[in-house]
């Protein structure tokens, strides 16, 4: 293959992930209402350690166990924001007042 078919398949790969995380997302979002619903914390240490050791074991390279692990912090740090804005919806309507509004 030339550099332009590994490209393709790069973006066949990006579509494919784009596809995936969105669904993750989405399960991270029922997640969150669940959480909501029974007042569970967002953050659970134990889980994203199973998540982790579930990477690892998985995982046949040619990314480290270290550099799978730093992408999946940074997912791990987005999927847990989509759970905040779940789980605390009304307070972003309940904004403080501008200077002006205060003014008034």
């Amino acid at each position: 293959m030339d550099i332009a078919d590994w490209r393709k398949k790069i973006d066949d790969l990006d579509r494919r992930l784009v596809q995936l995380l969105n669904e993750r997302a989405q399960c991270a979002h029922e997640i969150g209402k669940l959480k909501r619903n029974s007042s569970m914390p967002i953050y659970e240490p134990n889980r994203e350690k199973i998540i982790y050791e579930n990477i690892a074991r998985n995982n046949p390279g040619p990314l480290s166990d270290r550099q799978l692990r730093q992408v999946y912090e940074r997912l791990i740090d987005v999927m847990r924001q989509i759970q905040r804005d779940e789980m605390a919806p009304e307070a972003g309507n309940e904004k403080e007042p501008t200077e002006l509004e205060a003014n008034d």
